[in-house]
């Protein structure tokens, strides 16, 4: 198999190296850490103590970043093969379990449907566009995820080549729901639409996309495995 130029190869997985209970306790401390450093990125954007507090605290924050630094990969998290086969993503800026950005995490995962993929989403202060809303660059971000987890959960792989999006309204901060399916496969390209709305039920966003299987993925590359709950598979409109 030959790789694309420039791209890792998809195939390249580090395998994991310990016990279902030991990855079990470090996903759970890891996730927890994650949650915390969300957190602290919150409240860093809403804060208003005085400056001295925040020369204080920002050399605390110093200090705790170059402990976690004393061992640390070089460059990126990427692909680790599972115990199950499956793969784990968890520097990935959707839904990754150790990335402090990531929005579909936990209870808010990506949900694979029978014919697709949901998320419910909670997007507050890290994701602000236009004041009070949710920045249009992050609805695209999600339906490029969502458009990837939805083909992947009618064992259709590929990657985005193309994603249109329109945008209806504002969306506002707070929950969001995301649905996407996968409308066409032929050959190599998958053809896929997906809508937003807000916590009012009121459409957003909708969303286009063509994604390709690349020569250089196998067909049977591993993948992440979501959770599939029948009861979440309503049809995109």
């Amino acid at each position: 198999m030959t790789d694309a130029p420039g791209v890792p190869s998809m195939m390249a997985f580090r395998r994991i190296s310990t016990t279902r209970d030991q990855t079990a306790e470090s996903d759970r401390l890891h996730a927890e850490l994650t949650q915390s450093v969300r957190r602290l990125s919150e409240a860093q954007i809403l804060t208003e103590v005085d400056l001295a507090e925040i020369a204080e605290i920002t050399e605390q924050v110093r200090v705790l970043t170059d402990r976690l630094r004393t061992s640390a990969r070089e460059d990126w998290f990427g692909m680790e093969l599972d115990h199950d086969g499956g793969g784990r993503e968890h520097g990935n800026a959707v839904l990754g379990l150790r990335n402090p950005f990531a929005c579909a995490t936990g209870a808010q995962a990506i949900r694979w449907t029978p014919d697709g993929a949901r998320a419910t989403l909670d997007l507050g202060p890290l994701y602000e566009g236009p004041q009070g809303c949710v920045h249009g660059g992050i609805i695209a971000m999600v339906f490029d995820q969502l458009f990837t987890e939805a083909a992947a959960s009618v064992q259709s792989l590929g990657m985005t080549a193309n994603l249109s999006v329109s945008y209806r309204r504002p969306t506002p901060l707070g929950r969001i729901e995301f649905a996407g399916r996968m409308d066409r496969v032929d050959g190599s390209k998958r053809t896929l639409a997906a809508t937003c709305h807000d916590a009012d039920g009121v459409l957003t966003a909708q969303a286009q996309a063509l994604l390709i299987m690349p020569r250089w993925i196998s067909e049977d590359a591993a993948w992440p495995k979501r959770e599939i709950d029948p009861a979440l598979g309503i049809g995109v409109s």
